[in-house]
């Protein structure tokens, strides 16, 4: 089958943003009392973020030279977070409704800025209409396919407890199937046909009204396998350029043959980049408090970093490993810079191989400034607002980031070709990309020695620039020879 992926996401640099910790715009009134935006965020707690005040700072992010924003869960829900829709058809009235995504949308567009959703299909919440119709008329009501219902509850028995049985409790004491047994994420049938058009429909909705893209959670757990290639067929009829990334945390290549996504969240790569550059500062306490953080997050030198890059970079094809959604941090995992014991250098330079190496990257909000945060729901802390005065870390990593990014613009090879792998050792490597006839070398070195690269065997870099990165002033030596790094610095060579 052939491999089409959107052209436009080859370039495109993500921006991730939990839309209740982003921003807060005073012409969405909110309802009641709030959580203090500056206090430690909680599972449940509101802060009041809205897509008003997304909208409204928009020209930061375009300065800083994002060109897509992928949105966590927007439509109405009973959470902060809005993974458990209960009207996938309306936008949340405390994110300002309709009205405030499409004046995102607009204001995104005109500053050639795309928009992704969250898509969440496998489950939905209690207060979903349909749902809310089995609870209140049980195995009577016409919407009892939508689910999984226990034998007892069809056939007029008994009811469901939807919210009288703890998390954990078994399928058959609460009357119907959930996610991870959480009874408030009640599992839908998609196999049943009006629950699969339906949830197509929504898709189809959402594109109709000028989103670019989704990505769509949990996919895995969807158990009808014809879903996501007719789910595939349905959004390209609309738009042909519309990106399609699973949240997938695992190598899968079969999901990325062409008849479903386009990518999947790049979390291997991730991984492999915050066990190098985090190296012996990694922080196992926080990272055991995210689940696949501690099954897959340890320590790698050079040569088995350059070994995992290798690996993730053979298993697809080279449409899709250029789109790969390749982060360092979610709101599902402890942020990047906490991971690595707090130092914002380390972060930086995780940052300049996320967004140097094939596929597109994404930023987590505030990974930018150098927020810090462990596990769910610290991960999730307020952006600071506008005006606020940002640290000395935060102005740094800003202005880092913002050069990184703006040099991958400027420089083909820095977003686009191919990658090999120049040299690595204890605690560095020395990465060469090529696109077409333009070439790029990005040279890491994470360790507390002097790292010195030879280039000879490639050619030397007599050709090539060296980018003055902010806080990457470490020269090239040898007349292009070799390269030198100093302790935690890196060199990135480009054509001129």
């Amino acid at each position: 089958m052939a491999i089409e992926t959107p052209d436009w996401a080859r370039d495109a640099v993500f921006y991730q943003v939990f839309p209740d910790r982003f921003a807060a715009s005073e012409r969405v009134p909110k309802p009641g009392l709030l959580e203090p935006w500056s206090a430690p965020p909680t599972h449940f707690g509101y802060k009041g973020g809205d897509l008003l005040g997304l909208a409204e700072r928009l020209d930061e992010l375009a300065d800083l030279g994002i060109s897509a924003l992928y949105l966590n869960p927007i439509f109405t829900a009973a959470s902060n977070h809005r993974y458990n829709a209960y009207d996938y058809f309306s936008v949340d009235p405390l994110l300002g409704g309709d009205a405030a995504l499409r004046e995102l949308i607009d204001a995104a567009h005109e500053r050639s800025i795309r928009v992704v959703l969250d898509g969440v299909f496998n489950h939905v919440g209690r207060g979903y209409w349909p749902f809310h119709h089995v609870l209140e008329s049980g195995g009577d009501s016409p919407y009892r396919d939508w689910f999984y219902l226990d034998d007892g509850v069809l056939a007029g028995r008994r009811g469901l407890h939807a919210y009288d049985v703890p998390r954990g409790g078994s399928a058959s004491e609460r009357g119907y199937r959930s996610w991870w047994d959480v009874p408030a994420l009640p599992k839908l049938r998609v196999e049943h046909p009006p629950v699969r058009e339906h949830l197509l429909a929504v898709a189809e909705h959402w594109l109709h009204f000028g989103i670019d893209g989704w990505r769509l959670d949990v996919p895995q757990d969807v158990e009808d396998p014809t879903f996501w290639p007719e789910f595939r067929r349905r959004v390209r009829a609309i738009n042909p350029d519309a990106y399609i990334v699973g949240e997938i945390w695992e190598e899968a290549p079969e999901w990325l043959a062409g008849d479903r996504f386009d990518a999947v969240m790049n979390y291997p790569l991730g991984l492999a980049i915050l066990g190098f550059v985090g190296g012996g500062s990694l922080d196992f306490p926080v990272i055991a408090g995210q689940s696949n953080y501690a099954r897959g997050l340890v320590d790698l030198v050079g040569p088995a970093f350059a070994a995992a890059l290798e690996r993730n970079f053979s298993l697809y094809d080279p449409a899709v490993t250029a789109v790969q959604f390749n982060l360092i941090g979610s709101h599902d995992t402890p942020r990047a810079r906490t991971v690595m014991g707090g130092d914002p250098a380390r972060l930086r330079l995780a940052t300049l191989l996320q967004l140097t190496l094939p596929g597109t990257p994404s930023i987590y909000y505030g990974d930018e400034i150098a927020m810090e945060g462990a596990a769910d729901p610290d991960c999730r802390r307020a952006f600071p607002p506008r005006g606020e005065a940002l640290g000395e870390d935060a102005v740094a990593t800003r202005e880092y980031v913002r050069a990184v990014i703006r040099a991958r613009r400027e420089h083909v090879a820095l977003r686009r070709g191919e990658v090999r792998v120049v040299a690595s050792g204890p605690r560095w490597v020395a990465l060469e990309r090529r696109a077409g006839d333009r070439r790029a070398i990005v040279a890491v070195n994470a360790g507390p020695d002097v790292a010195r690269v030879d280039l000879a065997p490639i050619g030397g870099a007599d050709r090539l620039k060296n980018l003055a990165l902010p806080g990457t002033a470490d020269g090239v030596a040898g007349g292009g020879a070799a390269i030198q790094m100093t302790s935690m610095s890196a060199v990135v060579l480009v054509d001129d």
